[in-house]
C-alpha cells in the first residue's frame, strides 16, 4: 500500500481531529495510545482506501472467498514514548461475527521496528479463544472465564512462536481474526500510526456473544446464522 500512505495519513489525522464516541486515549505512564474504529464512511480518505485500493480483491483471494465484505476500520496511533502495549488478544471473540473466511490488514504508515505487530504462530487453530480484555485496564470483557484461555504471555512461554517483522510505510500484515496478536509500546522518538482493515468472506455470519460486543453496532436486527447485513457491511469485491 505504498501508493496509499499519504491518503491513509490524511485519514488518520482527520479521524484524530474528529473522534467518534468509541475513541479512546489510553495512557499507562508516559505517552499516548489513541484508537478509534468504525469511522470509514465519514472519513473520505478511508472511503477511498476501502473502495478503490487493492485491499478488497486481495482480501477475497487470501480468504479463498468469492466475495470480500467490509466489516470495519481501526486506527491505532502510539505517540513517541508511549509505554502502553497492545494486549495479546484475538479479534474474533470481541466480534458478533464467526466464520473461517476472515482477514485483518495491519498497515503502518511509519517505519516500525520494536513497535511492530506481533503474532503467535498457529494460534488461529487453537481449540479455545483468548478471554477478551478491555485495553484501558485489562479487565475481563465477558464473564465465564472458564470458557476462554487466559491472556497468554508468549515471551515467557517457549512453546509459543512469535512472528514479527520490521516494516516500512505501506507494508501490510494479513492475518485471520483468530490469530493472537499484540504490540509493544512505542519507546522511540517517532509516532507509530497504523490503519487496520477488517474483512469477512462468504461463510461469515452473525453470532451472539456472552455480552456487549466490540464494535457494538446497536440496533442491527440480525439473528444468529444470518449473513451480515450488506447495507451496514458492504460487499466491496466484486464491485
Amino acid at each position: 500500500f505504498k501508493g496509499w500512505v499519504d491518503t491513509i495519513a490524511a485519514g488518520i489525522e482527520r479521524n484524530m481531529r474528529n473522534r467518534s464516541a468509541t475513541a479512546s486515549d489510553i495512557a499507562n505512564g508516559r505517552g499516548s495510545f489513541f484508537d478509534d474504529y468504525c469511522n470509514w464512511e465519514r472519513i473520505p480518505e478511508f472511503v477511498e482506501v476501502v473502495r478503490k485500493s487493492p485491499a478488497a480483491e486481495l482480501a477475497a483471494a487470501v480468504m479463498q472467498s468469492r466475495t470480500a465484505q467490509f466489516f470495519h476500520d481501526h486506527v491505532l496511533v502510539k505517540e513517541p514514548g508511549t509505554q502502553k502495549p497492545t494486549p495479546w488478544h484475538q479479534d474474533i471473540p470481541y466480534y458478533f461475527v464467526d466464520g473461517r473466511q476472515t482477514v485483518s490488514f495491519w498497515i503502518p504508515i511509519d517505519p516500525v521496528k520494536e513497535a511492530t505487530l506481533r503474532l503467535i504462530a498457529g494460534s488461529h487453530n487453537w481449540d479455545k479463544m483468548i478471554l477478551p480484555v478491555r485495553w484501558l485496564d485489562d479487565s475481563n470483557f465477558y464473564a465465564g472465564e472458564g470458557d476462554y484461555l487466559p491472556v497468554p504471555d508468549p515471551d515467557k512461554d517457549p512453546s509459543m512462536k512469535v512472528l514479527e517483522w520490521e516494516m516500512e510505510p505501506g507494508d501490510a500484515i494479513l492475518f485471520d481474526f483468530r490469530t493472537a496478536h499484540g504490540a509493544r509500546g512505542n519507546l522511540t522518538a517517532a509516532r507509530r500510526r497504523a490503519l487496520s482493515l477488517r474483512w469477512v468472506g462468504d461463510d461469515a455470519h452473525y453470532v451472539e456473544r456472552p455480552g456487549r460486543t466490540s464494535p457494538p453496532y446497536h440496533g442491527h436486527g440480525m439473528q444468529p446464522g444470518q449473513k451480515l447485513r450488506e447495507d451496514w457491511f458492504p460487499v466491496i469485491f466484486p464491485g
